[in-house]
């Protein structure tokens, strides 16, 4: 008796374990419900990307997509319509009103169309330079092309004219992994031109003003506008000869080293000799910048003196003495005989004293 009872509870364990191990029964399919939100990549919208769950007519094309690259709104009462003639039922429209529908692609802008010009026009026969350097202009506006999400590679040229006399230029372009790019028209015109960097003033700028790095800038400019100053350091520090104003590549003609000494300024005068400096007092007859050669009057004197601007309010004379002494002696035949005032054979001395 004892034994039948254990046997039993020995049962009952056994199947309690079963149990829950056992795999659950399985649960009812969940049902089809709409999305508020989708994102095609085909040409058409199917049941599947409109419904979840949708089952067996999830890949059932109801609708035309919308345009690479766009979007649009589809109602609710449309979309339960046109999947009921599939035999869908029982779908959870959770409330929505309408669902969006997007086309996904890969956009072109116009940045990288008139890039791809440029690198064709740098590696033709046209006497461009680096690619980067050749500013493209379309004739109208140009709006970026749009191609399937899975179109890859660069746009290659189908065709290609440019007229180094116009600077006008002709191109088709084409994408060979999109077959959109082969229905429509990609032909661009416009000029291509040659810039470089030049630089030139941030601010307006009168005449005198001395130039700072803060108040200078890099511009690209066309190359045929003639030379201009490309280094930065070669304009800072020098003063404008004329008003500037922004936008305006600079010209070595623009600038001018920076007045240190005006007219009639009353100034510092350094002599320097070997061994010896004085400073004097005096007036400046020019106006002059550092290095300049002008003229300065010695105010105790009234001695009219050149010197060179050496800085602000300063300027140097230098006095290098110079003697030249000619004692070679003339040929027997042609000198003549000495005076008796002067026993010894002549020499001449000139000097910069």
């Amino acid at each position: 008796m004892i034994r039948s009872m254990i046997r039993f509870a020995a049962v009952l364990v056994l199947a309690g374990l079963a149990g829950l191990f056992a795999d659950p029964a399985p649960a009812q399919d969940a049902a089809p419900a709409l999305r508020a939100n989708v994102t095609v990549t085909g040409d058409t919208v199917l049941i599947g990307d409109l419904v979840e769950n949708a089952g067996a007519v999830a890949d059932v094309p109801v609708f035309r997509a919308p345009d690479l690259g766009t979007r649009g709104a589809v109602t609710t009462e449309r979309v339960v319509e046109a999947i009921g003639v599939h035999q869908l039922i029982g779908i959870d429209t959770r409330g929505l009103s309408e669902v969006i529908v997007a086309r996904a692609s890969r956009a072109i802008p116009a940045q990288e169309i008139s890039a791809r010009i440029a690198q064709a026009l740098a590696a033709g026969q046209y006497g461009f330079g680096d690619a980067h350097n050749i500013l493209v202009t379309f004739d109208r506006e140009v709006r970026t092309l749009q191609v399937e999400a899975n179109a890859t590679g660069e746009l290659q040229v189908l065709g290609l004219a440019y007229d180094p006399r116009t600077a006008h230029f002709d191109v088709s372009l084409y994408l060979p992994s999109s077959a959109v790019l082969r229905r429509q028209s990609t032909r661009f015109t416009g000029t291509a031109i040659e810039t470089i960097d030049v630089i030139t003033v941030t601010r307006p700028v009168e005449h005198g003003e001395v130039l700072a790095a803060a108040d200078l800038t890099v511009t690209r400019r066309p190359k045929a506008e003639g030379p201009a100053i490309t280094d930065r350091n070669a304009a800072v520090g020098h003063a404008a000869r004329h008003p500037l104003r922004p936008g305006q590549p600079l010209h070595d003609a623009d600038l001018m080293k920076p007045t240190l000494v005006q007219r009639n300024d009353t100034v510092t005068i350094v002599y320097e000799a070997p061994g010896i400096t004085l400073t004097l007092r005096g007036q400046a007859q020019d106006a002059g910048g550092l290095g300049d050669t002008i003229s300065v009057v010695n105010i105790q004197s009234k001695r009219v003196l050149q010197g060179v601007v050496s800085g602000p309010g300063r300027v140097t004379i230098s006095a290098v003495t110079t003697r030249l002494v000619d004692s070679t002696p003339q040929p027997a035949a042609e000198t003549p005989a000495p005076s008796s005032a002067d026993p010894q054979q002549e020499h001449r001395v000139s000097s910069t004293e």
